[in-house]
């Protein structure tokens, strides 16, 4: 065998026990990841998609309980917290629709009342 037959050959058993090594033997193992953990773009994201349920179903009880999953931030300042991160000018993501979906959202939750959504027996 050539020089460069025998290298290829010990890069791809190489690659290969990395590979089993890391999926069979000591897989990563996720245990307890809350969502304020999340980097910053997947937050946005999230309150994005938070935003798109709620324009679908209109039950913003449901959508702060879903930003409530991301901390103790006040849902109000998480979702002016994406509105920013969205449309920073070094890194703008947000689309129009998306931006104005995420400001009807922050607009009902500013006028969200908590004690409306206790439901007396």
């Amino acid at each position: 065998m050539s020089r460069w037959t025998k290298f290829l050959l010990v890069i791809v058993l190489g690659v290969a026990g990395g590979m089993l090594y890391g999926w069979y033997v000591n897989p990563v193992e996720y245990v307890d990841i809350a969502f304020s953990a999340l980097r910053q773009d997947y937050q946005t994201d999230y309150v994005l998609m938070t935003a798109e349920a709620y324009q679908a179903d209109h039950d913003l009880g449901a959508a702060v309980r879903r930003l409530a999953l991301l901390g103790d931030t006040p849902p109000e300042e998480l979702v002016a917290q994406a509105i920013a991160y969205g449309t920073h000018p070094d890194h703008p993501y947000l689309l129009a629709e998306d931006l104005a979906l995420m400001e009807q959202l922050k607009a009902a939750v500013l006028e969200w009342d908590p004690l409306l959504e206790l439901q007396t027996p």
